[in-house]
């Protein structure tokens, strides 16, 4: 028992020295597959939009159908209410199940999750729900990269580098936006800057990227043209539109996790038929109010291209804020990028109407302003900036707003740093935990796992030496790795900022570890 205990031990680490290579082209390998699956859902989603619009128009003519339709809405809710029930991994975005994954504090079987989020996503926001895509198709190229590691049986660290590659590959093909796709992974999925997840996830995300734009095309997904760069002189508005948009989307972040407790609460209301709720509610949308429908995609690109009215851009901006609570609410699968996206867009043509009537602000930079509040809105809701500026820059198809870009998200960011609004994805991630009564994932005590973590400037192990370190049991320190070179720890090895450190673990041990290390590494010291 002891030998294979060692024989584990030795190949783990003797893995971890060697892969990084063939980290690349595996990358390569689950981005393909994953562009090509997305690819589908996004051919399924669109072929169901075009649907959707005929049978609005068709009981718009005949409203006899009206009643046909009503009860294929509640068939189609209540099996998509039956699949959540028997997989929740499938619910909502499907972000935060990853990150608990990733955490080894969720088990995800990827068959049932491509099936079950596939079938599920397409019914939900193919049926008009105000969900996006993006969600599911992250969840979707993690289980690709899952199902790849257990096909091959790779070893449980490699796994978590094809899921994070996976996860990086189905957003790049959901937005054709490969950059931004391989800075949510290492912003806010893998929150950890590793050269191996930077490597894995770049090749992954691009190879998806080239998939996806070979079946639509070079176009980004929206074709902005001819918007101005906005003048210096009125980046004090920028600067009161983060402000805005940071505390309304902290709003977002409050409702959005009260509204999951509503339906919770609800005990006469079976899980299974609370997606009936908010596609019924679709029907009454879908006759007066149709633009609230789906993910957003239509109604942005609507914002820069029309001349919407004041009141009908009030009435927007609060039903498809309120409709988008009810559908994420619900556990339908989808996800928020869209939405969020969709009402940022409307919140910044409002603020930019509003400077036109009272200051004298110049009209043809309302689309530079919509394009604005869609990243603050965005990095006050996720809490990733960074991802947040590449994101908006990618789908815009223009680089040249980047400046305004930064200064908003940042100051958004800030925003919802004072008033203590967790990020969206880790919310809902301690929720969904809760729910499923703390089910964490246990592996076996005889296999053996690496973690890797990087120190963080002014941490608790920041200028430390080894031995002075309270390091949590059954966790070996097996390497620091500084810039290129790779340092075999010692007693009196000093730890700094930037330095990574991999450590080796039961794989038992991992959750309990990586919260461990995470408190230490990330926790500033507070210095008299």
């Amino acid at each position: 028992m002891e030998s294979k205990n060692k024989n584990n031990t030795y190949n783990t680490l003797f893995r971890w020295h060697s892969f990084r290579l063939k980290l690349v082209f595996e990358g390569i390998c689950v981005g393909i597959i994953t562009g090509l699956l997305i690819v589908l859902y996004r051919y399924a989603l669109e072929k169901a939009g075009i649907l959707l619009s005929e049978v609005y128009k068709t009981i718009f003519i005949n409203p006899i159908l009206l009643l046909p339709w009503v009860g294929a809405l509640v068939i189609m809710g209540y099996i998509v209410g039956l699949m959540v029930k028997h997989e929740p991994m499938i619910s909502g975005s499907g972000i935060p199940q990853v990150e608990g994954v990733l955490l080894r504090k969720l088990d995800m079987k990827w068959w049932r999750v491509l099936l079950g989020k596939f079938i599920g996503g397409v019914l939900s926001i193919g049926s008009g729900l105000s969900l996006g895509r993006e969600g599911p198709s992250v969840q979707l190229g993690a289980a690709v990269g899952q199902g790849f590691s257990k096909v091959f049986k790779r070893v449980k660290v490699e796994e978590k580098y094809l899921i994070t590659s996976g996860a990086s590959a189905g957003l790049a093909a959901a937005f054709n936006a490969p950059l931004a796709a391989v800075m949510f992974s290492l912003e806010e999925v893998h929150k950890n800057f590793s050269p191996l997840v930077l490597l894995s996830a770049l090749a992954a995300a691009l190879s998806a990227d080239f998939v996806a734009r070979g079946f639509f095309g070079l176009k980004p997904v929206f074709n902005f043209e001819n918007i101005s760069v906005l003048p210096l002189k009125f980046y004090f508005y920028i600067v009161l539109l983060g402000v805005i948009v940071g505390v309304l989307g902290v709003v977002f972040n409050n409702l959005l996790l009260k509204t999951q407790n509503l339906y919770v609460s609800q005990k006469w209301l079976p899980k299974e038929m609370r997606i009936i709720i908010p596609l019924l509610i679709s029907v009454v949308f879908g006759i007066l109010l149709p633009q609230v429908l789906g993910g957003g995609h239509e109604l942005i690109t609507s914002l820069v291209t029309g001349n919407f009215p004041l009141m009908i851009l009030v009435v927007l901006v609060l039903v498809k804020f309120l409709f988008t609570m009810a559908c994420y609410g619900s556990g339908a699968p989808g996800g928020i990028f869209l939405p969020l996206l969709a009402i940022g867009a409307l919140i910044g043509n409002l603020y930019g109407i509003a400077l036109v009537h009272f200051v004298h602000f110049d009209s043809m930079y309302i689309n530079n302003i919509i394009i604005l509040a869609m990243a603050g809105y965005f990095t006050a809701v996720v809490r990733s900036p960074i991802t947040g500026i590449i994101l908006i820059a990618e789908m815009s198809g223009s680089f040249k707003h980047l400046l305004s870009l930064a200064i908003v998200s940042i100051v958004a960011y800030m925003i919802a740093d004072i008033l203590s609004s967790k990020p969206i994805y880790e919310s809902l991630l301690e929720k969904f935990l809760h729910n499923q009564g703390e089910k964490m994932s246990f592996g076996n005590n005889k296999h053996k796992a690496i973690l890797e973590f990087a120190v963080c400037m002014g941490s608790q192990l920041d200028g430390k030496q080894i031995r002075e370190v309270k390091w949590p049991s059954q966790c070996l320190l097996v390497s620091v790795k500084r810039g290129e070179d790779e340092i075999i720890p010692k007693g009196d090895t000093v730890i700094y900022p930037g330095d990574y450190l991999v450590v080796l673990t039961n794989e038992d041990r991992v959750c309990k570890i990586n919260d461990a290390l995470i408190l230490m590494i990330e926790s500033c010291e507070i210095l008299n």
